[in-house]
């Protein structure tokens, strides 16, 4: 699923979750929002972004934590609990 919000000169912001590409131009956002934008459910999911190309960290965010987009952001989703077997 694409999201597509222009800002007033049109300009899109591209970044990714999953894999996935997004584009905004509402430059920061909460991480409950771009999770509910990726399909996943905030309470199940945090929001981690990759930092660094060849070995990325992970900078974990709060569900309330406002996220600064920028251009070619990489987020991914961490599920928060799993069962176990």
């Amino acid at each position: 699923m694409k999201s597509k919000v222009p800002d007033s000169l049109g300009r899109e912001i591209p970044f990714t979750i999953d894999g996935e590409t997004f584009t905004t131009s509402d430059l920061s956002q909460k991480a409950s929002e771009l999770l509910r934008l990726a399909g996943l459910d905030p309470a199940n999911y945090d929001l981690g972004e990759l930092q660094g190309k060849e070995q990325p960290l992970t900078k974990r965010y709060g569900d309330d934590d406002l996220v600064e987009i920028k251009k070619d952001a990489r987020f991914v989703s961490i599920r928060q609990k799993a069962p176990v077997a």
